[in-house]
């Protein structure tokens, strides 16, 4: 309960907290199960919650997807959790540019890095040569 007091977590991710804690894993299961059936433990929840976040820090979905996974998130609910998202990642690496950057790169040594910048930012190929044309 301390854990989850502090911020939403994944189930792998207090499972693994939990087993560092050498707390035996029969226990951590049953556990974790029980917070679920409360409605205190949610990978959905925790997906929401994260995903929001990250978006908010300038992060794109290919970067968010992969910590989602990281952290035990299921697919299906990542594809559920990134769905709102969907149409406004070329805003989302625009502003992350401008707050990086904010100009359009002068030579083309300027435009790899601001493309690499924004693509280990999680953004894809598409989004980034729309970004750094305009």
């Amino acid at each position: 309960m301390d854990l989850l007091a502090r911020r939403e977590h994944s189930r792998r991710e207090l499972q693994t907290k939990l087993a560092q804690r050498d707390f035996p894993a029969e226990e951590i299961t049953v556990a974790l199960d029980r917070l679920e059936e409360d409605g205190l433990l949610s990978d959905q929840r925790f997906a929401e919650a994260y995903a929001r976040q990250r978006v908010g820090k300038g992060y794109g979905p290919l970067r968010i997807r992969q910590e989602l996974r990281q952290r035990g998130v299921d697919d299906s609910l990542i594809a559920e959790t990134m769905a709102p998202w969907s149409g406004q990642w070329l805003e989302v690496a625009a502003a992350q540019h401008d707050k990086h950057f904010g100009q359009q790169p002068q030579d083309q040594r300027e435009r790899a890095r601001q493309s690499r910048y924004l693509q280990n930012r999680g953004f894809d190929f598409d989004v980034i040569r729309e970004v750094i044309s305009d």
